[in-house]
C-alpha cells in the first residue's frame, strides 16, 4: 500500500515541469549532463526533480541550501539510477550539507561525507564541486555516498546492493571479493583504477568502484574487467558507450 502511494506521488511530482532556472546548474556544474543522449534526458530530468522535492535537505555548519545545491547533488543520484529506479533511494529522507569538510564534535578526523543507517547522507558541498571538476580522476564524493545508500538498500553496508537477479548473486561475491582483496594487497592493476580507500571494507570498496566505473570506465573495462561487467550488470548500462 505504501509503496503505490510513494509510486503514485512520484509521478505526480514527475509531472510537474522542469524549472527552467535549474537548467543552468546542469550546464554549469554536471558535465555528464552534456553527454546525455536525448533518449533519456527527459528519464534524467524527471529522476532529478523528484528527488530534489521528496528529499528533506537540511543546512549545517553555517551553509546556505540553494537550488543550485539541490540540483547538483540530485543529479548526481539520478546518474545512479538512470537504468535502475528511484526507489533505491527509498531509505533515504534528508540530506544535510555543509559548506566545507567537517569534524565531529569528539573526533579530529576531517569528513567529506558520510552516509548514515537512518536514512541521511551528509556532504561537503565543496567536496561535491571538486568531485564533478575532474570526471576522469574516480573520486567523487556525492557519488561516493550515494553508492552507500544503493548499498544499504540490499540490506547492510556490506558492498551488495539489491541485484537485478538472484542468479545474479553469487558471480558478485566471486568478482568483489577477489578485487576487495587484490586492493588490499596491493596489486597494481587495482590500485591503477581503484583509489586505496576502498580497501577500509567491502561497503567502501563498492562505493569507490561505483566512482571508478562512472569516471574511468575504460581503465577498468582494460584492467579489471570482471569487475567491470558485474558493475554493468548491475548499473544497467555500458559507461564507456553513450550516456550518463
Amino acid at each position: 500500500m505504501f509503496a503505490w502511494l510513494k509510486s503514485r506521488r512520484r509521478k505526480k511530482l514527475a509531472a510537474r515541469p522542469f524549472p527552467d532556472e535549474w537548467l543552468p546548474y546542469l550546464e554549469h556544474r554536471v558535465g555528464f549532463w552534456r553527454a546525455c543522449p536525448p533518449s533519456l534526458s527527459q528519464r534524467f530530468l524527471d529522476d532529478l526533480k523528484v528527488f530534489v522535492w521528496e528529499k528533506h535537505w537540511i543546512e549545517a555548519g553555517g551553509m546556505t541550501i540553494t537550488d543550485e545545491v539541490k540540483v547538483v547533488v540530485a543529479a548526481a543520484a539520478a546518474r545512479l539510477v538512470m537504468h535502475l529506479d528511484l526507489s533505491y533511494y527509498d531509505r533515504l529522507t534528508e540530506i544535510v550539507v555543509y559548506p566545507g569538510a567537517y569534524q565531529h564534535p569528539d573526533g579530529d578526523s576531517v569528513i567529506l561525507g558520510e552516509a548514515h543507517n537512518f536514512g541521511t547522507v551528509v556532504l561537503s558541498w565543496q567536496a561535491v564541486l571538486d568531485g564533478l571538476a575532474d570526471p576522469h580522476d574516480g573520486h567523487d564524493t556525492a557519488t561516493h555516498e550515494l553508492a552507500h545508500v544503493l548499498d544499504r538498500g540490499g540490506g547492510a553496508f556490506d558492498g551488495t546492493p539489491s541485484l537485478r537477479a538472484r542468479d545474479h548473486y553469487r558471480p558478485w561475491a566471486d568478482v568483489m571479493s577477489h578485487h576487495f582483496f587484490a586492493l588490499r594487497d596491493g596489486a597494481s592493476d587495482q590500485l591503477a583504477v581503484l583509489r586505496e580507500y576502498g580497501a577500509t571494507n567491502e561497503a567502501e570498496f563498492f562505493a569507490v568502484a561505483t566512482e571508478a566505473f562512472f569516471e574511468r570506465p575504460m581503465s577498468m573495462k582494460q584492467r579489471t574487467p570482471d569487475l567491470y561487467e558485474v558493475l554493468r550488470q548491475f548499473y544497467g548500462f555500458d559507461p564507456c558507450g553513450v550516456g550518463p
